[in-house]
């Protein structure tokens, strides 16, 4: 296990404050496209973070090492909801289906008090969509956008408490086009501020929540600029020793409006909340995972649920 680093209690007060600060303005959002934008919030429906990601120990670093982590997912959406939660009345159906590698090295260096670490997620997609309302059906297969950081810290506060924080990046390199429907790129940069945060008691009741903040820029093929988004990954859990059980899921909130053109869009935000079970087995220097996600309050947004497969190798 990690040698844990603590502070002295002056400090811990201080970068707790820090924490209470900083998690009341974070968090971002899920899914990919469909060119219905009067009832989608941001451009295409869609967004960099998938959302529900991340869930146990999500705000606990590991010991320095090498940890390839892949996630399988399947998301499938048949209803559309407008800006008031209504279902909007079109023959809809959406299919993502992806698996993602995420590369994670923990050095054993120390900043302000932190382990340092670094990490890259690159993903392959294949997305369909079908609207018969207006003829399309479109399905795409290839790389997404892939999203690193050159500086992640964590501090472990005590063994009940630890932190992360974060700036993540998206670099456009993903499938896009255009005329297409079904795109797995949004050809636009995208930063995000994140900060993770996991409590876990002596029993082993867990808390754990990722917050992000993702601001967009423009894409510059079609002077679309979706709207900032703030997303929190949440998962409250219990360990029974290697064995993990929990609720897992996520809210999204956009931010701000849509912009085309410089042109503010108005009742272009989305919201969502999305809930279900998890659970996870822990085997000496792996784990699996599984989890099933519903979603609810959707706003601006398909509805849908996802399944997830994740699992870790640590070198």
């Amino acid at each position: 296990m990690q040698k844990i680093i603590f502070f002295g209690d002056a400090y811990a007060q201080k970068l707790l404050k820090l924490v209470k600060a900083v998690s009341g303005v974070i968090l971002v959002l899920a899914m990919i496209f469909c060119p219905l934008h009067s009832a989608l919030a941001a451009e295409g429906g869609g967004s960099a973070y998938m959302g529900g990601n991340e869930d146990f120990m999500s705000g606990a670093l590991p010991e320095p090492g090498f940890y390839p982590i892949v996630y399988a997912f399947h998301y499938t959406a048949d209803q559309l909801m407008d800006g008031n939660g209504d279902k909007v009345p079109v023959d809809f159906d959406l299919d993502v289906t992806g698996a993602t590698l995420r590369l994670i090295y923990v050095s054993d260096m120390t900043l302000f008090g932190a382990s340092v670490a670094w990490h890259a997620i690159v993903p392959v997609l294949n997305a369909q969509v079908d609207i018969v309302d207006t003829g399309v059906d479109a399905s795409t297969t290839g790389l997404g956008d892939i999203e690193v950081s050159a500086l992640i810290l964590g501090w472990h506060l005590n063994k009940n408490f630890h932190v992360i924080g974060s700036l993540d990046v998206w670099l456009p390199v993903g499938e896009y086009d255009v005329n297409d429907a079904a795109n797995l790129g949004r050809n636009y940069w995208t930063v995000a501020p994140i900060m993770a945060l996991t409590y876990i008691s002596n029993t082993g009741f867990e808390v754990s929540a990722k917050l992000q903040y993702l601001v967009n820029f423009e894409n510059s093929d079609t002077d679309y600029t979706t709207g900032n988004e703030f997303i929190c990954d949440y998962l409250v859990g219990q360990h029974f020793g290697r064995w993990m059980f929990g609720l897992n899921g996520m809210l999204y909130l956009q931010s701000t409006d849509d912009e085309l053109s410089e042109n503010n869009l108005s009742n272009s935000k989305g919201k969502a909340f999305s809930i279900g079970p998890a659970i996870q087995y822990n085997y000496k220097n792996m784990f699996f995972n599984a989890k099933v996600q519903f979603d609810t309050n959707v706003e601006n947004r398909p509805k849908g649920e996802k399944i997830w497969l994740k699992f870790m190798y640590a070198f």
